[in-house]
């Protein structure tokens, strides 16, 4: 049975897996069975199956998972809209026809991981040793070797609360954070850009404080959205906010945590322009080499081995968002050529 990605697309696209994603992970079970391929579900959610034997090891990832609301299927011409469509069920279907399709040269690993867009538990939890990753996301057929990581955390600044009527006799909080505010926006001004990525952004994205209308507060919160360049590491962004704030707003009572997650959070990660994998990409037909525009969980991946993240479909277009949006899309043709591109790139004859 030949597969075909644009039928396995469709039928993917509309099994909703926004809340969960069981339907979805059997659907693509049923799909590699059906095809010779007997996969596995580890505990952590992760559908996993390889083929062939040998150096190298290939893995092939992206997820099931998509954002809320769920947006039902719909095939427009030479289009498939629905949620899911560019990501990343679209790079999902290219990635199946070239692990089912091509004679791999050594042993080929697909692993499709089950939350990719809340706190990548799946992707955590492998345990793979790999020679070369190729994550799919939507990139529009671009080979992308670096990415931003994302942080986010919480800035508390504590002052001492009192009579509105008498300010002075306490510490206020907010007045405080003012400060604060001031003093980020000058954090990265001694920042290298990175030659690809550009400059990391440290964004406020919430800010919090006092209880009554009538109480000096004794406490403001803060979130930071930070997205991070090689080689800053979560550590190092922490322990540089500390020694900024000390020095811009010394007396002020202001401490960093991070959001707790399960997971470490997805941190840069870049991987050298001539990478083998990267020329292997570029050798089937593969466009530019550029950054992607999005954390992703290639950021786990590049630890262990050179990883570049590749697909069809693309973040936004000139009308604006469409991963992530109302209107998301994938053009037929572009899932079909991904196809080839990633047939190419792995098979021995390539």
């Amino acid at each position: 049975m030949s597969f075909d990605p644009v039928a396995f697309l469709e039928r993917a696209v509309g099994i909703p897996s926004n809340e969960e994603v069981a339907e979805m992970r059997e659907f693509l079970c049923e799909t590699l069975a059906e095809h010779g391929v007997e996969p596995r579900v580890d505990a952590a959610g992760n559908v996993i199956a390889s083929r062939g034997e040998g150096p190298p090891h290939t893995l092939l990832n992206t997820h099931i998972d998509t954002v809320s609301p769920h947006v039902p299927v719909e095939r427009d011409g030479g289009t498939i809209r629905g949620r899911g469509a560019c990501d990343a069920k679209g790079p999902l279907a290219a990635m199946l026809a070239a692990f089912l399709g091509s004679d791999p040269d050594g042993r080929l690993t697909l692993a499709v991981t089950p939350d990719e867009e809340t706190l990548s538990t799946g992707a955590y939890a492998l345990s793979l040793e790999f020679d070369r990753c190729l994550v799919g996301e939507p990139t529009g057929l671009d080979v992308c070797t670096a990415a931003k990581g994302r942080f986010e955390g919480t800035l508390s600044v504590r002052g001492e609360n009192a009579h509105a009527a008498e300010p002075r006799s306490g510490e206020n909080a907010i007045s405080d954070a003012a400060r604060v505010l001031e003093a980020l926006a000058s954090f990265d001004a001694d920042a290298t850009p990175h030659p690809d990525l550009g400059d990391p952004t440290l964004t406020p994205t919430v800010i919090e404080g006092g209880t009554a209308t009538n109480q000096v507060p004794g406490e403001c919160r803060i979130i930071l959205d930070r997205r991070s360049v090689p080689p800053e590491t979560a550590e190092g962004f922490a322990s540089a906010l500390a020694a900024h704030l000390e020095s811009r707003v010394p007396g002020v009572d202001v401490d960093f945590r991070f959001t707790e997650r399960e997971t470490p959070f997805l941190e840069a990660f870049e991987t050298p322009p001539d990478a083998a994998v990267v020329d292997a990409l570029r050798a089937a037909g593969a466009g530019e080499i550029r950054p992607f525009g999005a954390a992703t969980e290639a950021s786990y991946f590049a630890r262990e081995a050179p990883t570049v993240v590749f697909g069809p479909g693309v973040l936004a277009d000139d009308a604006g968002a469409v991963a992530h949006g109302p209107r998301e899309y994938v053009r037929i043709e572009a899932v079909r050529r991904a196809a080839r591109i990633l047939t190419g790139a792995l098979d021995r004859s390539g």
